[in-house]
């Protein structure tokens, strides 16, 4: 019998309530999340908190151990036979969750699909060429050229079972953004620690334990109870009331409640990612009419109109960390000297306006989301009223996640939010291949403004093939340099990362790439 969403839902609302005395024990973690996932296919959209919590569902050949150190996973063991060719010898013994044997026709179907043409994720693997079964066990990867991060990148690229793809008519990717759905966008089968028991979108996603998971837990959990709840308030009520366990962006503003609450432990440092501004760069505007932003001087004029340190004391109640580059000071690729945040000058920005041709300003479309950053609407607010202050005219447009990524993903807006933690690869390379490099081929996937900047484009390129590091690094720096002068992003701020958790767990660790690993926790 087939049962409608509905139904589903009102079920497991029933079913939630039912069985909230046995489920809500020392192996349960109920999660209270800032927003729902996008999808559960992993290759859907490249959005890093989607990704992470399908980490507890499927794996990679490799993965970050709890001190973010690279470690076998379904692969136990790695050579470079040639310099373009890895090869890559699997665990044995691994089940996916439907019981079906995982072998390197498993590995060779996945990376097919996440680097084929239609896929929202290619730019995860910039330098994957092919990949060719060597016998069940053993495969080996074909790159376009020597390349240092093959490993850092392969953490994210989660293995289906091919089986399971074709029966499902599921072996080509899907593009939540673009409006693509599948087999895959509402099923699963991985092979990793916990197993999809249900799933309502926007209310609430469970997660098993998986009893035939290949490694030795270091967790005692049973069960994942995943419930978006995008309200800060409301989510700060649900953790003060023990009806969730665990919060995962703690609200700024209460972080001071939260400290105080008997019942809760606070877990607070600065996230890794970057959030900044992207600009239209194409020749006209969304709303037509010539892009005032491909013009420098306007661009700076924009960057000097905002004042970062009023922000950062008032919206993020002096939490966060004012950016002045595009990646944060422990990313492989950072320079202290490029990190110094323009000075708010709105004199000088009306100047420079004028100077451009545009000493009455012009209007363009702002598009921000609601939960995707720390205070995010509020941010977008206080920049919005600044730019207004020297004579711009920012037409917000703020909405959920689900709306505004299709329209800043295709070219359906003039200025735009984006957070960058330089995810999977934590390394500076990220950022320049998939935001800051022209878009060619998997390169610049989420060079949404359609940019275009040959000699950065160049340093990026021999970046990827330097096996030296020393060298490779200063390459992203001034790769980085480029993109600072010519405010291709505008750097805002790391933002604050804040975790609560109910003082039931005895080991609930925090990332600083604000990524829960459940993996890892203890009741």
């Amino acid at each position: 019998m087939r049962i409608s969403t509905k139904m589903k839902s009102v079920a497991l609302a029933g079913l939630s309530a039912a069985l909230l005395a046995t489920t809500a024990q020392a192996e349960t973690v109920r999660w209270g999340a800032p927003r729902d996932i996008v999808s559960l296919d992993p290759y859907s959209y490249g959005d890093s908190y989607t990704i992470n919590f399908l980490n507890h569902i499927y794996e990679g050949l490799v993965r970050y151990n709890r001190d973010l150190e690279i470690e076998p996973a379904l692969a136990t063991e790695w050579e470079i036979v040639s310099p373009t060719t890895w090869r890559f010898t699997l665990r044995k013994d691994v089940k996916f969750h439907d019981g079906a044997d995982f072998t390197a026709e498993d590995v060779l179907a996945s990376l097919e699909r996440v680097s084929d043409e239609t896929s929202p994720l290619k730019g995860n693997l910039p330098a994957y060429k092919s990949a060719t079964v060597v016998d069940d066990y053993t495969i080996d990867i074909e790159l376009n050229g020597a390349y240092p991060l093959l490993l850092n990148d392969l953490t994210n690229i989660h293995i289906f079972d091919k089986g399971w793809l074709v029966a499902n008519n599921a072996e080509k990717p899907t593009d939540v953004s673009a409006g693509v759905e599948g087999f895959a966008t509402f099923n699963t089968n991985g092979t990793g620690p916990f197993v999809l028991e249900s799933r309502t979108p926007e209310a609430q996603t469970i997660l098993t334990v998986n009893e035939n998971w290949w490694d030795e837990p270091a967790h005692n959990l049973t069960r994942i109870e995943f419930q978006p709840i995008s309200s800060a308030a409301t989510r700060v009520a649900a953790l003060l009331s023990g009806e969730v366990d665990f919060v995962d962006s703690a609200p700024v503003q209460d972080l001071g409640r939260l400290e105080q609450a008997e019942n809760l432990t606070l877990l607070e440092r600065t996230d890794l990612r970057t959030v900044m501004l992207g600009f239209n760069r194409r020749d006209e505007l969304v709303a037509g009419g010539e892009n005032p932003m491909n013009d420098l001087r306007v661009r700076q004029a924009m960057q000097m109109a905002v004042d970062m340190d009023l922000i950062q004391d008032k919206v993020m109640r002096g939490k966060s960390r004012n950016a002045g580059t595009l990646v944060a000071p422990s990313i492989p690729g950072y320079s202290e000297e490029l990190d110094t945040p323009a000075a708010y000058d709105p004199e000088k920005a009306k100047e420079l306006l004028a100077e451009a041709g545009y000493p009455d300003g012009f209007e363009f479309d702002f598009v921000c989301t609601n939960e995707s950053y720390v205070n995010e609407e509020q941010f977008c607010q206080a920049i919005a009223s600044m730019w207004s202050r020297v004579g711009l005219t920012p037409k917000l447009d703020i909405g959920p996640t689900a709306k505004q990524t299709p329209k800043r993903a295709n070219g359906k807006a003039d200025v735009y939010t984006i957070g960058w933690a330089t995810l999977p690869m934590l390394d500076t390379y990220s950022i320049l291949v998939q935001m800051l490099h022209s878009k060619e081929g998997n390169s610049g996937v989420f060079n949404w403004g359609d940019w275009s900047y040959p000699e950065l484009d160049k340093l990026t390129q021999s970046a990827a093939v330097e096996l030296d590091r020393d060298t490779r690094l200063q390459m992203e720096t001034d790769a980085l340099k480029i993109a600072k002068d010519e405010i291709i992003m505008m750097p805002l701020h790391q933002q604050p990362m804040a975790w609560a958790v109910s003082k039931g767990f005895s080991d609930f660790p925090q990332f600083p790439d604000n990524k829960p690993r459940m993996w890892y926790v203890t009741k």
